[in-house]
C-alpha cells in the first residue's frame, strides 16, 4: 500500500503571509493547494494546486476543501472582516463536513486587550474556530515588518511626519510562515504561545530607520489620538515582550 498523501490548503494565498506559507510548503515538498479570490498568478509553479473561491460568498469553497487534510487559514481583510463573518462560519462547517483534521489559524496579539473593531472580529473568528468541531491550533503574532514599513511610507508622504506615540514589536513574515508550517505538520495544539518580534521599539525609532533606509529626511512630530484603542496601544496591549522569539530585526528587513 502506498503512502497517504497529506494535502494542505492555504487560504489567502495571494496575501503577504499566504504567499510565503505556500512557498515554504512547496519548497518542503508538501502537497499544497492555494485558495484565493484571484486566478492563478503568472509563473506560479505547476505543482501548486490552485483553487479560486470566496469565503464571504461561499463560491468555490466546497471544491477547495475537497480531499484536504489540513488548512492554514491566512485569509483576512480588515476592510470587509465584519461582513465576512457569516462566510467564515460557513467555511468552518464545510471544512468539518469534508473531514479536515486540523485547522491552523493566524491571529493577532492583543485582540482581547485592544478595543479595535478589526480585533473584535479576529477574536470572534477565534471563538468560531474553537466551537466549530474542528481540531485546531491558533497562533497569535505581533505586527509584521511590512505593515510597519507601509505605515511609515504613508506617513512620510508629507514634509512633516506625524508619528504615533506607541511602541511596536515587528516580526518577519518568513518567520511567521515557518512557524505556521511547523504547526501544520504536527498535531492540533489549541492556543499556542504567542510569537513576537525580536525587539520592542518606539514607532519613532522605526520611522527613523525607514527614513534612513530610503534616503529621506522628515521632521517628526509625536501623534497622540483620543480613544480607548490608542490608550491600549500606548499601554502595550498589542505587545508580547515575554515571547520575543523572532530573530530578524526591522533594520535587517529594510536592508533587503
Amino acid at each position: 500500500m502506498g503512502a497517504v498523501t497529506t494535502r494542505i490548503l492555504v487560504t489567502g494565498a495571494t496575501g503577504t503571509l499566504g504567499r510565503e506559507v505556500v512557498r515554504q510548503l512547496a519548497d518542503g515538498g508538501r502537497v499544497v493547494r492555494a485558495l484565493s479570490r484571484r486566478p492563478r498568478p503568472t509563473g506560479q509553479p505547476a505543482e501548486i494546486e490552485w483553487a479560486v473561491g470566496d469565503l464571504g460568498t461561499g463560491e468555490g469553497i466546497d471544491a477547495a476543501v475537497a480531499e484536504v487534510d489540513t488548512i492554514i487559514h491566512c485569509a483576512s481583510d480588515y476592510r470587509r472582516a465584519r461582513k465576512d463573518l457569516p462566510g467564515v462560519r460557513r467555511f468552518l462547517d464545510t471544512a468539518r463536513d469534508a473531514g479536515v483534521t486540523h485547522l491552523v489559524y493566524i491571529s493577532i496579539v492583543g485582540i482581547d486587550r485592544v478595543p479595535l473593531s478589526y480585533y473584535r472580529v479576529k477574536l470572534e473568528e477565534e471563538r468560531l474556530i474553537e466551537s466549530s468541531g474542528l481540531a485546531w491550533t491558533i497562533l497569535r503574532t505581533t505586527q509584521f515588518h511590512d505593515l510597519v514599513r507601509r505605515i511609515a511610507a504613508a506617513l512620510a508622504r508629507l514634509p512633516v511626519m506625524m508619528v504615533p506615540s506607541i511602541s511596536v514589536q515587528p516580526i518577519d513574515t518568513r518567520e511567521v510562515a515557518a512557524r505556521l508550517v511547523e504547526l501544520a505538520a504536527g498535531r492540533p495544539r489549541g492556543r499556542v504561545p504567542d510569537l513576537g518580534g525580536p525587539q520592542v521599539r518606539t514607532f519613532r525609532e522605526l520611522a527613523l530607520s525607514y527614513l534612513r533606509a530610503n534616503g529621506k529626511r522628515r521632521l517628526l512630530l509625536p501623534l497622540r489620538l483620543p480613544g480607548a484603542a490608542f490608550r491600549s496601544y500606548q499601554q502595550g496591549g498589542h505587545l508580547a515582550p515575554d515571547h520575543a522569539t523572532g530573530r530578524r530585526t526591522f533594520e535587517e528587513y529594510l536592508a533587503q
